[in-house]
């Protein structure tokens, strides 16, 4: 996967301050925690599993971590917990541990709580409990492998939400040597084009003057049916 960092950078600058607690600490918790704290923000790792808690310590993945279990409301209240900007619940794998985690976090409080669902019963529950937004890791996951298999010309993916995304895409041979004001491609697809450029060297909010490489890259954003239209060769 490529680093996206560069996409977020206006919104770290302009959220700073924002804190986050990860509560679950398994594989998707891990990775969450992982890159909030590698984008620099404080991040609150929490598990009723003292082994995972230690484990996030040693890899420094986290601001601090606490071993609690999630159910109890008190436990939640002494870390801290309801003092955060945003939550995310990564139980996913408990049903009941993880709607009981996501009321007692909303109960408490907490303005965002971001849930993670192992189904969608599950996440029909959590929403009803009152999560702010469900991730389907495995749904996401296995969506983003089909879509590499079918359409190798796509690099990566960034979801923004289930209608719309971010592609990272080799430029068609169709496209090379076009400026971006000939090829139109807002009117003609539907999309806007977000950076250009090579590995990690982009320019972000090209000129429509820019000329296109097909040995370039290039970040579109748009709805997933407009991305699929864009003709991008096998």
């Amino acid at each position: 996967m490529r680093n996206w960092n560069f996409l977020f950078q206006g919104f770290r600058r302009n959220e700073e301050h924002r804190q986050f607690a990860v509560i679950g600490l398994g594989r998707f918790g891990r990775a969450v925690c992982g890159k909030l704290h590698d984008m620099g923000y404080e991040v609150l790792g929490t598990d009723i599993s003292e082994k995972l808690v230690a484990k996030v310590m040693s890899e420094k993945i986290v601001s601090q971590a606490v071993q609690l279990d999630s159910t109890e409301v008190m436990a939640l209240r002494q870390a801290g917990i309801f003092e955060f900007d945003t939550v995310i619940v990564a139980i996913g794998n408990y049903l009941q541990e993880s709607i009981v985690t996501t009321l007692n976090a909303k109960e408490g409080g907490v303005e965002n709580v971001v849930a993670k669902a192992s189904s969608e019963v599950h996440g029909k529950l959590l929403k009803r409990v009152g999560a702010d937004r469900i991730v389907y890791p495995e749904y996401e996951a296995g969506s983003a492998l089909a879509m590499t298999l079918t359409r190798p010309s796509i690099l990566d993916r960034f979801n923004i939400d289930n209608k719309h995304c971010i592609v990272e895409i080799r430029i068609p041979e169709i496209f090379h040597g076009k400026t971006l004001a000939e090829l139109s491609l807002r009117a003609n697809y539907g999309v806007n084009v977000l950076a250009v450029g090579n590995d990690d060297n982009f320019e972000i909010n090209p000129s429509p003057e820019q000329r296109l490489d097909k040995n370039l890259m290039m970040m579109v954003i748009g709805t997933n049916e407009d991305i699929n239209r864009l003709p991008l060769s096998n």
